[in-house]
């Protein structure tokens, strides 16, 4: 459906996890509370708001976390969501430290294309990043995933993680020779001034693509399809993969934007900006008691499904309508929303 600035939103980010195996120090440094299991979204609760999305006119899914591998059930998720009538694609976004092993699974399942987190290829840099030495596993899961034929996006942060004089980030040209050697789409994306990402200083992903230009003058625009996002891709003659930008921030984009977001505890968000939105869990759960400490949530027969439907369907048709209609990341003392990425969803 479209919005009242007249947006298609055919978009909706989940997230299924607020917890992750890494600590990177933009998002969760020192690590979180993690909320506890009864808080978070059940797989079939999950399967019925995306449901009710596709009847208003959500085509596409990315399920992120935390570190959505994290959770065990993830690839059952995305069999389910696959089944839902209506959704088109759906891909999920990883640290890849966990993914190889599930990447059987997730094609059995479905699974239209893989997003991979991933700032450097300076291994001293990745563990000052994310408190872990594991580039090795991810880069071989990302080799695994191109030899699957899965579609691989690789999305680095734009920011400054050490001062180097004469580079605008200083750690863009091992990621861009990846493309070269690799069929994936190597994105440099704004940093968002969300939670920790705050006390980092961002990059503009435009003077990154000069910098990439002088050093590859035959880069040129790539007209091609590449996703339902907001990037803008470049190819350089003679790579297997292109080069994108993400530029949320210098090259705000909002006019165009097509998503909501869905926190792994039931919330659906029209903007990552402001706190407004509605609490999803609340309608489906109708009043549900917490169980017993030791315990899941567990799926429960409603009587009044058809109610809870309603209602349910008319939060989120409200949330897409009043979706707002630009981010205010560039005057943060109107932003409204104080939560972190992890507790959002990345």
């Amino acid at each position: 459906m479209k919005d009242i600035h007249g947006r298609n939103i055919d978009y909706m980010r989940i997230s299924i996890t607020d917890r992750c195996n890494l600590r990177c120090k933009y998002c969760m440094p020192e690590g979180i509370d993690c909320v506890k299991r009864w808080e978070i979204l059940s797989l079939e609760e999950i399967r019925e708001i995306v449901a009710c999305g596709a009847s208003l006119g959500i085509r596409h899914i990315k399920i992120t976390g935390g570190e959505p591998l994290v959770r065990k059930d993830c690839c059952h998720l995305v069999e389910l969501l696959k089944s839902v009538s209506g959704i088109e694609t759906v891909t999920i976004t990883t640290n890849g430290v966990l993914l190889e092993p599930y990447l059987k699974p997730l094609l059995k399942a479905g699974i239209d294309g893989i997003n991979i987190s991933l700032d450097t290829l300076e291994r001293n840099l990745y563990q000052e990043i994310t408190g872990q030495d594991q580039l090795d596993q991810v880069l071989k899961a990302i080799r695994q995933a191109v030899d699957y034929g899965i579609l691989v996006k690789v999305n680095a942060v734009a920011a400054k993680f050490r001062e180097e004089k004469g580079s605008e980030a200083g750690n863009w040209r091992g990621l861009v020779e990846l493309a070269r050697r690799l069929p994936v789409h190597v994105r440099f994306i704004e940093m968002m001034p969300v939670g920790y990402g705050k006390s980092f200083q961002s990059t503009d992903p435009k003077m990154l693509l000069e910098e990439i230009r002088r050093e590859y003058p035959g880069l040129k625009k790539d007209e091609r399809m590449h996703g339902f996002g907001p990037a803008v891709y470049y190819r350089i003659p003679g790579f297997l993969g292109s080069i994108g930008v993400i530029r949320a921030m210098h090259g705000k984009f909002c006019g165009e934007c097509n998503r909501v977001r869905l926190t792994s505890q039931g919330f659906l968000k029209g903007c990552l900006c402001y706190e407004d939105g509605v609490d999803l869990r609340a309608l489906l759960r109708d009043g549900a008691e917490m169980p017993e400490q030791d315990k899941h949530y567990q799926w429960i027969k409603r009587e009044n499904e058809a109610e809870i439907q309603r209602r349910l369907k008319e939060a989120m048709r409200r949330v897409i309508w009043e979706k707002p209609a630009a981010h205010c990341f560039e005057r943060p003392e109107r932003m409204t929303e104080r939560r972190g990425m992890s507790a959002i969803g990345g």
